[in-house]
């Protein structure tokens, strides 16, 4: 839960690496590409440029390196040379990465191609409740502010917020104490203490928020076949605020303040 200083710079240096591996991934043209393809180029990123270890391969008996979540699949989507990424899709790739024995978790959804108006939207408003929650993060806060302030945003724009997945703490290993819900109530739950590190990772879904579990065991769809997004980032509780560990390019070149994220917190 609570890292020593030296962890906490040990899961930025992976949280760096893994934001390489999404700048890589911006680079591509995914209209055409199998997620399977997707899968084995991050794997081959991660081991071979990096020097790192896809810290998902293996984990609870799971085979690759990405998840790979598609317009209706919320989460643990398994990549496949079937599923061909068309124009209009949006897609979701959960990468986790360790390095010197420390694990960073990330996720983006992207636009694939020309992407209609309302999957456009349900991606943004994900984006922006996902940064709600990490906001909210400081020390005194509690993990209920974290997860009203996603599930605020996301009820007022008309989503559902997924409630059978939620973030967690993470270190050298990738699913740790404590559970980051995505709603809860101000001033309740765990209160945030200086380096706490966690993820944040809301699923937002344009209709209902009921899910259910395909026959493969993994792939995680809405049950009324709408369309899911998803966006995830490292964070650690800094004495100040919070520092997001797996920070991404393009946002550290000044786009949060499109969202209205104020800089002031050391992000």
């Amino acid at each position: 839960m609570t890292k020593r200083p030296e962890e906490i710079v040990l899961l930025a240096e992976s949280g760096r690496l893994l934001a390489q591996v999404f700048s890589h991934l911006d680079g591509l043209n995914l209209i055409g590409m199998s997620t399977m393809q997707v899968n084995e180029l991050v794997d081959d990123l991660i081991v071979n440029a990096l020097h790192a270890r896809p810290a998902s391969k293996g984990q609870y008996g799971y085979a690759y390196a990405i998840n790979a979540s598609s317009n209706n699949v919320v989460c643990h989507g398994v990549p496949s040379t079937a599923d061909i990424l068309q124009d209009g899709d949006i897609v979701n790739f959960d990468i986790t990465l360790e390095k010197n024995g420390y694990i960073a978790d990330s996720s983006k959804t992207y636009l694939v191609g020309e992407v209609s108006p309302p999957a456009r939207r349900l991606v943004r408003v994900a984006y922006e409740a996902m940064w709600k929650g990490i906001q909210a993060v400081r020390p005194g806060a509690t993990l209920g502010d974290v997860g009203h302030a996603i599930e605020r945003h996301a009820r007022r724009n008309g989503y559902s917020i997924v409630r059978e997945y939620c973030g967690h703490g993470i270190g050298r290993e990738m699913h740790e104490e404590p559970q980051v819900l995505h709603w809860g109530k101000p001033r309740m739950g765990l209160v945030l203490r200086e380096d706490m590190v966690f993820t944040i990772e809301p699923m937002l879904n344009q209709g209902r928020r009921a899910v259910r579990t395909e026959d493969d065991g993994w792939t995680v769809v809405t049950r009324d076949g709408q369309l899911s997004a998803q966006f995830e980032h490292t964070v650690a509780v800094t004495p100040n605020g919070v520092r997001v560990l797996t920070l991404r390019a393009e946002e550290r070149s000044g786009a949060l303040k499109t969202i209205g994220f104020e800089e002031t917190q050391d992000i």
